[in-house]
């Protein structure tokens, strides 16, 4: 009898969001992982020069290191700090080797500071995506501000994630609260980015998007419905094994398949959706 968060299927699937050296795994623990997930092709994202994404993540050139190895089955991002000198050679360096977005965007400035206009700037000049971790009191402070670097930067594609992003699908979300649980209101900050903006997409990684479907199901399949377009399958997760109940990004995978309106949706989630916004053949 298969694992209840089995994932495995012949159907591909895009990860957006995994790391080499998550909490020390292994190169050869992340590929076993991923190829038992089911994933076909998986986006790594490095850490900058400083904190690790405060889960030792490896940097740049670990993740230019393991695409170019396995390059069917793994593209990287860049990343750097975005409030140093720094910044914009060790972003550009990185696109130039094959980078196909920025991030992932884990510091601690304000979500619509400079910084994240030279970030935004950047990716507009070389035709890439940016991802950026939203936590309230951590990292890309004051979210509710972040549709100013919207407004600013409308050919640059952004996609949100964490535990600030996923609090506000609901219009109640307590910020200080990092995994809510209950009923969601409808009509939050996140999901009325999704709406007004074409260039915002959501990530579901990590226990903040696995949470942010459990906590109200019936709210999450209408979520699902309303913006499967712009939704985009991530694991973010440290496992080592993805057999079985424990796996994160398994989870993950078997919550979108359950809550999805349709097969369609379903496969734009896992799949077409990533492959199109990242030009991912």
């Amino acid at each position: 009898m298969a694992a209840p968060f089995a994932a495995q299927s012949p159907e591909p699937i895009i990860d957006i969001h995994q790391h080499t050296n998550y909490t020390g795994r292994t190169d050869e623990e992340l590929i076993r992982h991923q190829r038992e997930m089911g994933v076909s092709k998986t986006v790594l994202l490095p850490a900058g020069s400083k904190y690790g994404l405060a889960a030792g993540a490896g940097g740049n050139d670990t993740v230019v290191a393991l695409a170019r190895r396995l390059p069917k089955e793994y593209v990287f991002f860049a990343n750097e700090l975005p409030d140093i000198p720094e910044t914009r050679p060790v972003l550009e360096k990185y696109l130039k080797m094959g980078a196909i977005g920025i991030g992932e965007q884990k510091f601690p400035v304000e979500a619509d500071s400079k910084y994240i206009d030279l970030v935004a700037d950047i990716a507009q000049e070389q035709d890439v995506p940016v991802l950026l971790h939203f936590e309230e009191r951590n990292y890309n402070l004051n979210f509710e501000r972040f549709y100013k670097i919207l407004d600013r930067h409308p050919k640059v594609n952004f996609i949100g994630h964490a535990q600030t992003w996923w609090c506000n699908i609901d219009k109640n979300c307590d910020p200080s609260v990092m995994y809510p649980k209950g009923p969601v209101t409808p009509g939050g900050i996140t999901d009325g980015l999704l709406s007004r903006y074409a260039n915002m997409y959501g990530d579901l990684s990590a226990n903040s998007g696995l949470n942010s479907m459990l906590r109200d199901e019936a709210q999450a399949r209408e979520f699902l419905k309303r913006h499967q377009d712009k939704l985009l399958f991530g694991s973010d997760c440290h496992d080592r094994q993805a057999n079985g109940p424990e796996c994160l990004g398994s989870k993950i995978i078997s919550t979108v398949r359950r809550l999805s309106p349709d097969k369609q949706a379903e496969r734009k989630i896992l799949y077409v959706n990533a492959r199109k916004l990242l030009r991912i053949t």
